[in-house]
């Protein structure tokens, strides 16, 4: 019951825009009589309400705001917030943070350089593909290639047709990007996450050595070029140190250390 509800809650995240009752329990494979009575429970709660127009179902903002909540208790935000802002006016693209969570990089804050022309700017609070995300790339580069080769097949290759053309079709494919990003210091990608797409991370070391979290910058193809990510790469590291640095004010960071 637990479980079925926190599915429907992720996928409903996904819809801000509402879905139908049938619709919500075709795409989740639950039946139609237990997911009603999932959505009129979340509903009594506060975290579902139905839309009067056309009877679909959406998220309040109650776990919108329970999120921002624990972010802003955890300290992360007043943190990390000015350093995202600073090395994005320099990269004048996006430039993220994500924690360490268990097996998970989850993004947690962002910072928008990009005042004109494209902009890229996904959805945040994501899950991160590790096989084909800078993110991923830079986290796995601190592990020993025993333990990226583990969580690689755990985690799962991500699919091919929801990315780009030059994402990993193999754990063998994936852990060369992974030893790339351990030798520079810091990961890069083209056209593998999202097509037209390109990205660099550096991970975020405790005073132990251990990966807590990542820096990110992403934006297009045509303008974050590889000659223009290495120009970069002094700026996110120094970001990557700096936050780390910070992050044992933070009760989030200390969690994932």
């Amino acid at each position: 019951m637990l479980e079925r509800g926190f599915q429907v809650v992720e996928r409903l995240a996904a819809h801000p825009e509402g879905c139908q009752l049938s619709a919500l329990a075709s795409e989740l494979a639950i039946p139609l009589s237990a997911t009603h009575r999932l959505l009129t429970e979340l509903t009594r709660l506060g975290y579902v309400r139905q839309t009067a127009g056309d009877g679909q179902y959406v998220l309040t903002i109650k776990l919108a705001a329970m999120g921002l909540s624990y972010l802003s208790n955890s300290g992360i935000v007043d943190i990390a917030q000015p350093l995202l802002d600073e090395m994005a006016a320099k990269a004048g693209d996006l430039v993220r943070l994500a924690v360490v969570d268990g097996e998970d990089l989850i993004f947690v804050a962002k910072a928008q350089g990009a005042t004109r022309g494209l902009r890229y700017d996904p959805d945040m609070g994501l899950s991160v593909p590790l096989s084909c995300s800078a993110a991923g790339h830079a986290w796995l580069s601190c592990m020993t290639d025993d333990e990226a080769l583990s969580m690689l097949a755990r985690k799962g290759l991500a699919s091919a047709q929801d990315h780009g053309p030059n994402a990993p079709r193999t754990i063998k494919d994936a852990m060369k990007f992974v030893k790339q990003a351990r030798q520079r210091g810091y990961s890069m990608i083209s056209d593998m996450f999202s097509p037209g797409m390109s990205a660099m991370a550096a991970p975020i070391r405790d005073a132990s050595g251990v990966a807590i979290g990542v820096v990110t910058v992403a934006g297009p193809l045509v303008r974050l070029t590889p000659e223009r990510m290495e120009q970069l790469s002094p700026h996110l590291l120094q970001t990557a140190d700096l936050v780390a640095r910070a992050s044992s004010a933070s009760q989030l960071f200390r969690k994932a250390a």
